[in-house]
């Protein structure tokens, strides 16, 4: 988050005039709206805002949003947004990636984001594949995806992002998927966080990994296989009479791991089911990892606690450097474990 002046705008100001070229039905189109409707939500200034993307099918998002634009190069754009931030540091920045881009070749840049907390948007769109080099596996792949490079099923143990996001120190963990009403929300607390924000948007492939999310985004479902964290609420699903929870997230002393529990009467105090703190790191971590199958797939907020920023910190540091006076660049190399090395050369004997 910034602290900037809010303007008034509409989602036709954050709309371009090139053609959007994804395949029809990609779900890149339903979070391409989600963003164009979040940004006039929170006041933001296309003159003041930054889209940076790296490669791959979500990386064209820079071209459809009528803000300044960076289209880098593979796994680099961390890097890109690290340096954009610290030139100027009243920029809000939003970082578009996607799991093969994110995730694998630029895996260690985007860990370094996190752990350096810059004060920015990470959108990491997972649809599980490698989209525009034509239906690679990649690193969130699901064992036994085949695709070109794995013919057999691909053996692999696949990433986790939000783990990983954890695993490198975000202070903001977020889940959400391209079709859901209520990604707008996660968006909208993703930029109200001061720091690196991270958000996980489950993305429909339609040629080379349709509907692979169907067994908890289709709407016959949502019900009884989401779980959505908010702070301060049950963890509970399920779809009752009068849409009463049935089910919830409980902890179980024995093993202290989470486990689904029933709720009777919608009674969840009762069957233990514990309330969502999202400053809670441990019950993050535990959320992130819960098998999906045997549990709900938990969305939103997962987890956020700020800390001071990267930028910020900075910045104090140049400041401070400033105090002092008109520094001496001369003298600064020349300080230290330096020599000088004078006279030439003797000939080889």
């Amino acid at each position: 988050m910034n602290e900037f002046t809010k303007i008034e705008t509409t989602l036709k100001d954050w709309e371009t005039d090139q053609e959007v070229r994804w395949c029809p039905g990609c779900g890149d189109y339903a979070i391409l709206k989600a963003v164009q409707r979040t940004l006039p939500q929170i006041g933001a200034d296309p003159a003041n805002t930054v889209f940076v993307s790296g490669i791959g099918c979500s990386s064209r998002f820079p071209y459809y949003v009528e803000s300044y634009g960076f289209h880098t190069i593979h796994g680099r754009a961390p890097a890109f947004v690290t340096g954009i931030k610290l030139a100027n540091p009243d920029l809000d920045i939003w970082m578009v990636t996607g799991d093969g881009d994110g995730m694998s070749i630029g895996g260690n840049h985007t860990m370094h984001l996190l752990r350096r907390n810059l004060n920015c948007q990470i959108l990491l769109f997972n649809n599980e594949i490698y989209g525009l080099t034509k239906g690679q596996y990649s690193p969130t792949s699901r064992r036994g995806t085949t695709s070109p490079t794995s013919p057999g099923g691909s053996v692999d143990r696949p990433a986790n992002p939000c783990a990983f996001a954890l695993g490198s120190g975000a202070r903001f963990v977020a889940r959400g998927y391209d079709v859901s009403k209520d990604l707008g929300d996660v968006l909208v607390a993703a930029h109200a966080h001061r720091g690196a924000a991270f958000v996980e948007i489950f993305q429909n492939c339609i040629v080379y990994n349709k509907d692979v999310f169907d067994d908890f985004t289709q709407k016959k479902v949502a019900a009884e296989t989401q779980v959505w964290a908010i702070h301060g609420q049950p963890l509970v699903f399920g779809a009752g009479k009068d849409k009463v929870p049935t089910k919830g997230l409980a902890l179980d002393p024995a093993t202290m791991a989470l486990k689904v529990v029933d709720i009777t009467d919608g009674d969840w105090q009762a069957a233990g089911v514990m309330v969502h703190d999202q400053t809670n790191r441990s019950l993050a971590h535990m959320l992130v990892e819960l098998e999906f199958g045997p549990f709900p797939m938990v969305l939103g907020v997962i987890y956020d606690d700020p800390r001071p920023t990267y930028d910020a910190a900075i910045a104090e540091q140049m400041q401070a450097a400033r105090a002092k006076g008109k520094g001496d660049l001369a003298g600064l190399l020349a300080k230290g474990q330096t020599w000088t090395v004078s006279g030439t050369a003797q000939d080889p004997i």
